[in-house]
């Protein structure tokens, strides 16, 4: 389990990583707490890090249970797929918001391929 564990705190270092980015956004771009509109940068960064954010409570879960009912050395790298996806997104997205799409797909067939293996594997202890 110590590769789930590990792919799992580099998804949430990323996640703060990202937060210090809107952070940084907020003050060049002047946007004072609470807005959260308002210049068109500034909304790119906090996009991405609220995207993210959504796609971790699908994510974290999901990999815990692929490592514990599939097979953690499938859901790893799955992880880690998803990992890559939301940089390539977050990059992608700051450059130009309709060009995402690699990235958010890498995210999203990974969740998806973590569900699923967890749920096989669920099923199949169950039965």
């Amino acid at each position: 389990m110590a590769y789930i564990v590990i792919i799992a705190m580099v998804a949430l270092l990323q996640f703060i990583y990202f937060s210090i980015q809107v952070g940084r956004a907020r003050g060049r771009c002047d946007v004072a707490a609470p807005a959260t509109t308002g210049n068109e940068e500034f909304e790119r960064y906090f996009r991405v890090h609220q995207n993210t954010l959504e796609q971790l409570v699908v994510f974290l879960p999901a990999l815990v249970a692929a490592a514990t009912f599939g097979n953690q050395f499938f859901a790893a790298p799955v992880g880690l797929l998803f990992v890559i996806g939301r940089a390539l997104y977050a990059r992608a997205y700051i450059r130009d918001p309709g060009s995402r799409t690699i990235g958010f797909a890498m995210g999203l067939l990974a969740n998806l391929a973590l569900i699923g293996a967890a749920l096989v594997g669920a099923i199949q202890q169950a039965f």
